[in-house]
């Protein structure tokens, strides 16, 4: 990545590690009007960073249930008598 794209996504994963330490979700309109006050690009590589990361949090999660579903489904013992 260039410089940008690396400092954004620095500072997205540290406002995500604010986020999840106090939940104040109001810092991510606080970094953008100061990003898109001093520069746009640096405001848009923040915010493609900060959603990236977001959804392959949340996607991560979701397999993560999924697995866990999976695996209770192989744990319990079959019903119903006897297998065919």
């Amino acid at each position: 990545m260039g410089i940008t794209e690396d400092l954004a996504d620095q500072l997205a994963q540290d406002v995500i590690k604010y986020i999840d330490a106090t939940g104040d979700e109001q810092i991510v309109s606080d970094m953008i009007k100061v990003l898109g006050a001093t520069s746009q690009t640096a405001e848009e590589a923040f915010l493609t960073s900060l959603r990236v990361r977001r959804a392959n949090m949340k996607a991560k999660a979701l397999l993560l249930e999924r697995a866990k579903a999976f695996q209770k489904t192989l744990e319990q013992p079959s019903k119903g008598g006897t297998p065919e």
